[in-house]
């Protein structure tokens, strides 16, 4: 008998086999002859369509030992692929480990997930206990809640109590992190509450760690995952409940590779299980906070801290009067104020949102900038690896060059604005008796990181010099003054979410102060004492600020009121680019109902060696406009040596 199987490959389509008499159905996992090779597929629910080639059809291999893939995770791959418009090959592929579907683990890789700990007793307010109560509303059945609380107000707790509903019920449970680095301090607090270890899902783990949870899930042996993306794609036997902690944040976007938003995609594959999925943060992100007012989204708020523990006070140091000496970032009055809180045993956090030691290093002769010579982006010095480094395609060399006037021989160099390492001698300078360390991607994902956070919580560290990272749901008991250096570097920019990203970044760095209970405050340095932005982003009521960023989207049809489809065209070759680029301009325009913007050079015009042009399709949101492109495109023919990347709903316009 003739049966469709999907390849994780580029084709959008199935291939047609022999069953060889096994009596496979749709969902079996199936190895199978292809090319010279065997591979790995799903038999799938529909045949090739539209194809009028001679084949000849080969015979099945064998059937795998493994539960069949269920209907509703297929549908939900067919539903990814046709609204991310990617071949669904490649949303199989997301789906399998590395092309392979795991069989056969002995039972006892699974003890470490069976062993019951010791539990803590965690007692809810009054305000948990209702929104609690609000999360069991319909929670037999698809719905989508948002669970919002300022930050420190224990939202954790709460649906952590939702979940173990579900487990105590034979169900399992996924909640999603936007950032690897959560997990670890994450997984204790999970520890404490369930008594049994979760499974942790990330690019750091390793393989065979990744085998036994991919096959514990399939046969229910593992009852929740705790991950980051990728863990969505999962096979789960008998998934009950999604968590989506900081729905807000920018990391759900996968920006390489397939592209997909991986809450909204949550939220889709909820509705294809009909389970409840709720969406937890302090700040909401403007398409969640609209879903509310439509009243598509039930949602509870926490508006107290846990424990009724005050939120920091915010003050302003104006730069103006308490200026800058030269070559430093810290003002006299921002290191008086944190002496003062060093001297009563707080820890303190000098927040400024750039890697490295400086973003800009030119010669005083020749003042020619060190630029990536594959991208178009300035190299990014690291005091610490003693290198420049690009952070797009991971360039690097050393601080020497040959000054193009020849006046030294070599480039004086000169380092300009600041990162986290320039910060970091200031903070010794200014501060020589207190332990300091740098709280960035390139210090906190190492083997060292878990050891680093220990010494942080218990105080061991004094200072902290952190970027973006720090701002991300960690909790330390002593953090009681931040001080915000580059607050007007931040609210400068074209971003459409711009001002939407300060609000939640803020926000979410205000709640790592003051959550033991004792007196915190946020500083901010600045010289623009004029500007309302500090008072809209430390409101303690984020929905004031959401509300008027939505009617200002609405007043010019941006996101949420309008789809957006960006196309980013990139090729070796400059003048071909263009010219491909202008060729399907007039073929989208001619065929396709929506409003064409570009082509137009992207902010970022090379990466890795490769010239980047982006176009950008505008339309109605009720228009099925993936389905019309995705037709389009496939009747384009695109030179060699051309890439298209298709972006649904783009958070980033670099």
């Amino acid at each position: 008998m003739k049966i469709p199987v999907l390849l994780p490959n580029i084709f959008n389509h199935p291939f047609t086999y022999d069953d060889r008499g096994l009596n496979l159905k749709k969902g079996d996992y199936v190895e199978i002859p292809f090319g010279k090779k065997n591979k790995i597929g799903v038999v799938w629910d529909d045949f090739e369509k539209d194809t009028s080639k001679n084949f000849s059809i080969k015979p099945v291999t064998r059937k795998l030992k493994i539960p069949s893939l269920n209907r509703q995770t297929i549908d939900f791959l067919k539903w990814f692929s046709e609204y991310n418009i990617v071949p669904l090959g490649m949303s199989l592929k997301l789906h399998l480990l590395s092309n392979e579907a795991i069989e056969e683990i002995p039972d006892k890789e699974f003890e470490s997930y069976r062993l019951v700990k010791n539990k803590y007793d965690f007692t809810l307010s009054k305000e948990q206990e209702q929104s609690l109560d609000e999360l069991k509303i319909k929670n037999k059945e698809f719905r989508v809640h948002v669970l919002q609380g300022t930050t420190g107000s224990g939202k954790t707790i709460v649906y952590f109590n939702s979940i173990k509903d579900k487990i105590d019920k034979g169900y399992q449970g996924l909640i999603l992190l936007p950032e690897i680095g959560l997990t670890s301090e994450f997984e204790k607090k999970f520890i404490d509450f369930f008594g049994f270890i979760p499974a942790i899902w990330h690019s750091g783990i390793t393989k065979k760690k990744k085998k036994i949870i991919w096959n514990g899930l399939t046969n229910g042996k593992i009852k929740v995952v705790i991950g980051a993306r990728s863990a969505l794609f999962l096979p789960f036997n008998k998934l009950g409940i999604i968590i989506v902690d900081e729905e807000h944040d920018q990391s759900y976007k996968q920006d390489e590779g397939v592209i997909y938003n991986a809450r909204d995609m949550a939220i889709s594959r909820a509705s294809f299980e009909n389970i409840p999925i709720d969406l937890v943060s302090a700040v909401p992100s403007i398409e969640t906070y609209e879903n509310i007012k439509k009243r598509k989204y039930s949602y509870s708020r926490i508006f107290n801290r846990y424990k009724n523990a005050q939120l920091p006070k915010h003050q302003i140091i104006d730069l103006n009067k308490y200026k800058l000496n030269n070559q430093s970032w810290i003002s006299s009055k921002t290191i008086e104020k944190a002496k003062n809180h060093l001297e009563s045993g707080d820890q303190v956090l000098f927040f400024i949102n750039r890697r490295g030691f400086s973003p800009y290093v030119f010669c005083q002769n020749c003042l020619k900038v060190y630029s990536c010579p594959h991208c178009s982006i300035n190299l990014v010095y690291h005091k610490n690896k003693k290198k420049l480094l690009c952070h797009y395609c991971g360039f690097t060399t050393i601080l020497k060059r040959t000054c193009d006037r020849n006046i030294s021989g070599s480039c004086k160099f000169t380092l300009s604005g600041p990162g986290v390492e320039k910060i970091f001698e200031e903070v010794k300078k200014f501060f020589p008796g207190y332990k300091s360390l740098i709280f960035s991607s390139d210090t906190m994902n190492k083997k060292s990181s878990s050891n680093d956070l220990q010494k942080i919580i218990n105080n061991e560290v004094k200072i902290l010099i952190g970027t973006q990272l720090i701002s991300k749901g960690y909790h330390f008991p002593n953090l009681n003054c931040i001080v915000v250096l580059d607050i007007d570097l931040s609210s400068l920019g074209h971003d459409l979410r711009g001002a939407e990203k300060n609000l939640q970044l803020y926000h979410q760095l205000s709640g790592r102060a003051g959550r033991a209970g004792k007196p915190a405050t946020v500083y901010f340095q600045t010289y623009n004492l004029k500007s309302d932005t500090i008072s809209k982003l430390t409101n303690s009521d984020p929905f004031i600020f959401l509300e008027n960023e939505l009617q200002l989207r609405k007043k010019n049809n941006l996101p949420p009121f309008e789809r957006f489809i960006a196309l980013i065209l990139s090729s070796k070759n400059e003048k071909k680019l263009e010219n491909e680029s202008y060729r399907l301009k007039k073929l989208l325009e001619k065929n396709l109902n929506g409003k064409i913007l570009g082509p137009i050079n992207a902010p970022i015009y090379k990466i890795r060696k490769n010239f980047r042009n982006r176009l950008l399709i505008r339309s109605k949101k009720n228009h099925k406009i993936q389905e019309s492109l995705a037709i389009i495109l496939k009747k384009f023919e695109f030179s060699s040596g051309m890439k298209l990347t298709v972006d649904v709903d783009p958070i980033s316009f670099n």
